[in-house]
């Protein structure tokens, strides 16, 4: 998957160095050495693209990084979280580029993870949006869900993501509109964001020379009211970030109103309203959001060319949990008939 943890990491990449190459797997080194991609490599190619603090994309990049690779790409050195990866035969995969003294790292983020959001798909309960007191219910069910062999389960549950004004600033551009850019926003729900979001913000912002994007993103509460079952998957504050690391989004506004009002339209001296071609679902009292924008003749739908919602997103994840749990309970098998296999050789002795 692609998250906000990925982008800060990528964002703290960035700022040890002038220029950002972002190496990306192929489907088939990650089902190699990890299990079954969420999203394809042209979509994580271009989700990662979309993030802005990246400069380039080395597409197909190897999963053990060399210093061959390095120079390949005129780089330095590379970084990586401070979590150690290893490859299928238990290697670290930064081994090399260590001893050459070609490597640094940043810190992971706090309170999110893909086994995690993963974990809130399947569990379908609300306990990670934000306002709601945790379910205790959830807690046993998430120290089942992810216990291992030794008892300690890898699942934080709910979200355990703390927001703070500091990681609001760095992820926030900080560029205010100036005089000739044409004001365009755009509302929803943006969550788990994909692709799909990607090519609509993209199309959205090629309708402009200067365009200045404003995203308003609804509370956890409005967005489980149009959307149903558990969503949001991510709760109002990663989707705050996760908007913000798009490079043609300039600016966030966290709880926006379902309705998009005069205030709002006149407060951001709005020129133009986007929409993509997902069902608009009618206000409370069964109005239209949009009746605003459409009066003042500024709204627009824009079709992003990409079907992919956050269903199917939910969906392949499902899938694909499975097809995971299979290729783990396969691989301790091998490694359980291998240690079986040993005992009795050493009772012969």
């Amino acid at each position: 998957m692609v998250h906000y943890g990925h982008s800060n990491q990528l964002r703290q990449a960035r700022a040890m160095g002038d220029y950002l190459i972002v190496g990306v797997h192929t489907d088939e080194e990650i089902a190699k050495h990890k299990g079954p991609p969420v999203f394809t490599q042209e979509e994580r190619y271009k989700m990662v693209q979309a993030i802005k603090w990246v400069d380039e994309i080395a597409p197909g990049a190897p999963y053990v990084t060399t210093l061959e690779t390095l120079d390949k790409y005129n780089c330095d050195f590379c970084v990586h979280g401070d979590d150690i990866t290893l490859t299928i035969d238990g290697k670290d995969t930064y081994e090399e580029v260590k001893t050459a003294g070609r490597y640094r790292e940043c810190k992971r983020t706090q309170g999110v993870s893909t086994t995690d959001l993963v974990g809130r798909m399947l569990l379908m309960t609300k306990a990670h949006h934000s306002n709601i007191d945790e379910d205790l219910d959830y807690r046993k069910h998430t120290d089942n869900f992810g216990k291992g062999p030794k008892g300690h389960s890898p699942w934080t549950g709910v979200s355990q993501f703390l927001q703070t004004s500091q990681k609001i600033i760095q992820f926030a551009s900080g560029k205010e509109p100036q005089p000739g850019d044409t004001i365009i926003y755009v509302a929803g729900a943006f969550d788990l964001f994909h692709i799909g979001h990607v090519d609509f913000l993209e199309k959205v912002h090629q309708l402009s020379e200067r365009p200045y994007i404003i995203a308003g993103l609804h509370f956890d509460q409005e967005v489980n009211r149009y959307k149903g079952k558990n969503y949001p998957i991510m709760n109002i504050h990663e989707r705050t970030l996760s908007v913000l690391a798009c490079r043609y989004v300039s600016e966030v506004v966290i709880g926006a109103p379902y309705a998009v009002t005069a205030d709002l339209l006149d407060h951001f001296r709005v020129t133009l309203v986007c929409h993509g071609m997902t069902e608009v679902v009618s206000d409370k009292d069964g109005s239209d959001p949009y009746e605003e924008p459409k009066r003042r003749g500024i709204f627009q739908l824009v079709d992003s060319g990409s079907n992919l919602t956050t269903d199917l997103i939910v969906q392949r994840i499902i899938k694909n949990r499975l097809e995971f749990e299979a290729r783990n309970q396969k691989k301790e098998a091998k490694e359980l008939a291998v240690l079986e296999a040993m005992k009795k050789l050493e009772e012969k002795h």
